[in-house]
């Protein structure tokens, strides 16, 4: 995304987080994420 844009996802749904770009949860449901960035691209921070 990089645009400041935002998406919403509910419970079922499957989403795409570009790296780089930050994601929170809104409210106190349970959240369950799987990261595929590896370790040196997450070290590098946000540019």
């Amino acid at each position: 995304m990089g645009d400041e844009s935002e998406q919403e996802f509910s419970g079922g749904d499957t989403g795409i987080v570009p790296p780089r770009d930050d994601a929170w949860v809104v409210g106190n449901e349970p959240f369950v994420a799987i990261d595929f960035t590896g370790a040196k691209t997450c070290a590098q921070g946000k540019s």
